[in-house]
Formats: structure tokens, sequence, C-alpha cells
């Protein structure tokens, strides 16, 4: 059995918390007598993080997967009302655990033109509230349960047959890493109780702005405000910290987790850089409103929280404190919501006036084309992604049915030189749009193999070939009409014949009919329509009978006697076998598109 390896975020972060504490190895490493003490603290404390940071990712993987489809009808839920807007970015965030990951969505939709600012700052407000819950379940300290959990969801996860049930296995066996990971940072730091350096360091948290300045360092670092409020919660309940200390702590985490968000938009649209100017005002200043008042906010969560009066001391202090932190938490991001919910257009405005409108590209600096909804922000939700992926293959799919419309239909030499000119751009535009595919196709593809780093399902993983394949028919059907259709047209246009205006019908009413098609294959992957993608199946039919038209002039045809019959037949046989050749591939979209909407 292959134990799964660490994603790049996770060994990120690993890496960070590392560089974070290295210098407290050199301090461990330059003391005598309490070395090896100091040591095996130092590596339950490290390997207890690890596991913490190891079952936040996986629980949040396993959310996401098994949430897909519910997490886009959220998504596709977002409106202008602000409301319904807090609520999707709160419901979002409870479920992948993770406010950066949110307002990283969000920059995705902005970049890729499905949302506006407006929208994505109430969803924003939402996502602080979702994140809290977090810490709502760390602070059940349930650690007794922590090796179960582990252990069924192991069973699950490595005995289940449907990737669903799966999902919901990585879940458990997650939420009993975290608690376990829990446990051993608190066993590891509980001799610190009685070590005087580190309860003169834990003093030092009294003060609010070097505790903000140190949890946001941290957060930025790991970029997990949940990493951060774990800790804080251990320390709670080993009583290193007060209640007010652990307060400004969850404040720092708060600022620290903006972070993410500005690196996410750094090369981004305008509206996304603005999206994250957004989120950390909102995060600034909810800690500005705050910290004067950080008393009173704990006399809130004292008054909300269950109390423990039949304990004394440090038993107490553990069994109180970490409940009042998370409610505190809690309290601070609703009301900073509730609070600043009604001014959403001052953040909007603000946020415009700190990124403002910048020159647009001369036309000749533009790229030829470039993608639209591709994001990399949204790998990480894969049935997103994979949504997006379907738009800009539609976008290909538009570009694809303009070369079949521009293609004039088959004709003899023109006469006129109107008519040459007008069939000369026709093919010169033909050209181009091919040439769009092809930067596009390689884009889709590009994208597509990059989600194929992340953990999918068996269903994620056929949908994803299942757009690799379209992509592929979509950009085989422009070469067929720029290697094959254009230079027969090409050479019709330069040949002695004389096609007869029957034929000229029967072969206008099949590049009608392949053109139809093509439109309908297009649509049915742009807007989810089965009913398109089967008109494309029954084309066959009414086409087959074109084609045996087509077979039997030419029987009589070639009877003449015509100097130029043979060639004539020649060209008229070469388009209506590549008309063919089109509406096959193009069958063989539709039937992709069916199948992927129907596994069954």
């Amino acid at each position: 059995m292959r134990l799964p390896a660490l994603s790049n975020t996770c060994q990120w972060r690993c890496l960070a918390i590392l560089l974070f504490l290295l210098p407290t190895f050199a301090w461990a490493a330059s003391t005598d007598a309490s070395s090896l003490h100091t040591l095996t603290m130092l590596m339950g404390l490290l390997g207890g993080l690890a596991l913490f940071l190891y079952g936040m990712e996986k629980m949040s993987n396993a959310l996401k997967n098994a949430a897909g489809s519910r997490l886009k009808s959220l998504l596709a839920k977002l409106t202008t009302n602000r409301v319904a807007g807090v609520l999707t970015g709160a419901g979002v965030t409870a479920t992948i655990q993770s406010s950066s990951v949110t307002t990283v969505l969000l920059i995705g939709f902005i970049s890729a033109g499905l949302m506006s600012l407006a929208q994505a700052t109430g969803v924003i407000m939402g996502a602080n509230i979702g994140t809290t819950i977090t810490a709502q379940i760390v602070a059940f300290k349930i650690t007794q349960a922590a090796y179960l959990m582990v252990a069924i969801g192991f069973l699950i996860e490595f005995t289940a047959k449907a990737d669903k049930t799966k999902q919901y296995g990585k879940m458990l066996f997650g939420l009993g890493l975290i608690f376990t990971g829990m446990n051993v940072m608190s066993e590891a730091m509980s001799p610190l109780r009685d070590y005087q350096p580190f309860i003169d360091a834990m003093a030092k948290m009294h003060n609010p702005f070097f505790a903000i300045l140190l949890a946001a360092l941290f957060t930025a670092l790991v970029q997990s405000s949940s990493a951060t409020t774990g800790i804080v919660i251990v320390l709670a309940g080993q009583g290193f910290i007060s209640l007010e200390s652990g307060i400004a702590l969850s404040m720092g985490a708060n600022v620290g987790t903006c972070v993410t968000a500005l690196l996410a938009a750094i090369g981004k649209s305008r509206e996304a850089k603005q999206t994250a100017s957004v989120h950390i005002l909102f995060n600034i200043i909810g800690v500005l409103i705050w910290l004067p008042l950080i008393s009173v906010l704990s006399d809130w969560s004292v008054a909300l929280s269950p109390s423990h009066p039949d304990l004394t001391g440090v038993e107490r202090l553990g069994a109180e404190l970490p409940r009042q932190i998370a409610n505190a938490n809690t309290l601070f991001n609703v009301v900073n919501t509730l609070v600043m919910l009604p001014f959403i257009g001052g953040f909007v405005w603000l946020a415009k006036k700190i990124v403002p409108k910048t020159r647009k590209p001369a036309p000749s600096e533009q790229p030829i084309v470039s993608p639209k909804y591709l994001s990399k922000e949204l790998l990480m939700t894969p049935d997103i992604a994979m949504d997006q992926a379907q738009l800009e293959i539609g976008r290909i799919g538009r570009r694809v049915c303009n070369m079949m419309n521009a293609l004039p239909p088959l004709t003899s030499k023109l006469a006129s030189q109107q008519e040459r000119e007008a069939a000369n751009y026709a093919l010169e535009k033909i050209d181009e749009l091919e040439h769009q595919v092809d930067i596009l196709h390689g884009h889709v593809l590009f994208y597509l193999g990059r989600l194929r780093k992340e953990p999918l399902t068996q269903a994620q993983s056929d949908r994803q070939i299942t757009l690799i394949s379209m992509t592929d028919q979509l950009e085989s059907i422009a070469d067929l009409i720029e290697d094959t259709l254009v230079p027969i047209m090409d050479k019709s246009l330069h040949a002695e014949i004389d096609i007869s205006d029957e034929m000229r019908e029967i072969l206008d009413n099949i590049q009608d009919k392949v053109t139809h098609a093509l439109l309908d294959s297009v649509n049915a992957i742009r807007r989810g329509d089965n009913k398109r993608a089967k008109q494309v199946l029954h084309t066959k039919r009414a086409l087959n009978a074109l084609l045996d038209k087509v077979l039997a002039h030419q029987a009589e045809r070639l009877v003449e006697h015509d100097a130029n019959r043979l060639q004539l037949f020649s060209i008229e046989m070469e388009w209506t076998e590549s008309l063919k050749r089109v509406y096959t591939v193009t069958k063989r979209i539709a039937k992709l598109h069916l199948r992927e909407k129907d596994p069954q």
C-alpha cells in the first residue's frame, strides 16, 4: 500500500514552520542539561503540528470532493443581494474549511468575469464567519475519540467501493488527525508549565500588538488561520495564555490570512486585485475596531461559554479557555460582518481607488487570443475547474463553428473580381480562426493536465479525460476545415469545372446540415443541453440520404462526354467525403457529452 504524498501546499507549510522555528532549534542545541528534553518537546510540537496540518488538508480535500455539486450550486446562487452573498461565503468556507481558499476562488471567478466585485465583497465577509467553524470544532477537545476516528476513517477510506463513501472516510480520518495532532502538541508542551523562560515569553502575549503581529506572521507563513487557531487553543488548554491574549492572537490570524489572497492576485486582472484589497481592508478594519474593545469581547465570550466552577487553577483554565476563545473568534467575525455589511458600496469604492484603472494595451500589444475562464486558483476545487474548462472549450467550439460558417459553398470558377475577393477574405478568416483554436486548445490541455495533480475522484478523473477528448475532437475539426476543405475550395475556384444546379443544391444541403450539427454539438457543451446532442445523432439518417443522392448523381454524370468530368467527380467526392468526416467527429463530441451527463 502506498501512502499519499503531501501536496505542494502542505510541503510549503511544513518548510515555513521549520524556518520559523529554526532559531528555537539553535537555542535548544546550545542548552546543556536540558537539551535532550527540549529537543523532545520540539519534536513533539513539530510532529503534532504536522499531523494537524495534514489532517486539515485531508479533511478539506475530502469535503471539497464530497460537496462538489453542492459547492457549485452554492456559488451559482450568488446574486447582488449582499445577505445572500454573506450566507454563501459562510456556507462555502464552512464546507472547504478555509477562508483563504474561498477568497482565492473569488479571485479566480472575477478574473474569469463570472462575478462582480460587489458580489465578491459580500462573500468575503461571509467567509470570515465560515472559517470560525474550524475553531469551534477544535475547541470541543474530543481527543479521547481521536484515535478511534483515525481508525474508522482509515478503514472506510481503504475498504469502501463508492467514491462518495471514500470521501467520508477521508473526512473522518482527517478530523481524527487534527485532534491527534492537537493532543501530541499539548502533551509535548505540558512540561513548559514550570519552565520560567517560556512563562516569561508567554507573558509578552498580554501586549495585544505583539500577539497580533506574531499570529499574523505565523499565519502568513503557513497560509492557514485554522492552524494558528489550533495552536492558540492548545496554548489556552495548557493555561499558557489568557483569554485576552487568545483573542488578540486570533485577530492576528485574520490579518495573516490576507497574505494568501494578496499572493493569488499577483499578475491577475484589476478586478482580482481589488478583491484582494477588499479582503485586506475588511480584516484590518475589523481588527482596528475591536482592538480597544478586547475586554468587551472577552466578557461576551465568557457569558456565552460554559463554566466549570468545580475545577480550579490550570485545570479550570484548560476546560474553559478553548471554548471561550472559539466563541470570541465567532463573535468577532459575526459582529464585524453585521456592522460592515451596509458599507459594501464603500469597500468597493475604496478598493477601486486603491487599484485604479490602467491604460488598455494597444491592439498591436494584445495577444491574438487568450483564455477567459481558466484560472489556476480554481484548480483546488476540481469540479469548478472542470466547469470553467468546459466554458473555455465552448469558446473553442464557437471559433470552429465560425470557421464552418465562413466556408463558402463549393462552387466553380468565379467570374468577377468581387467574388474572388470575398472568397479570399473568407479563407483568410478561416486561417486566423484556426490559429486561435490552436492557441486555446494548448491552454485548455495544459490546464486540464495541471488539474491531474490534484486529488481526483474516479468520476472527476473520467470527466477530465472526457474534456480532453472533446478539446482534441474540436481541434481535429478545425484541422479538417483548414487542411482539407479549404484546399478543395481553392482547387475548385481555379479549375475549369461546371457544377450542375442539382448537385450544387445537394452539396449545399449537406454542408448546411453538417454546420448545424456542429453548432448543436458545441451548444450542447456550452449549455449542458442533452437535447441538442441527441439532435446531432439524429442528423445521421438525413445526411446519409443526401450522400446517396450524390453517389447516384455521380454515377449518371460519369457516362457523359465531358472532358472535365473526372476532375469534377474528384472535387465533388472529396468535398462530400470531407464534410462527412467533419460530421463523424461532431457526432463523436455529442456522444462524449451524453456519456458525461449520463455515465450509466
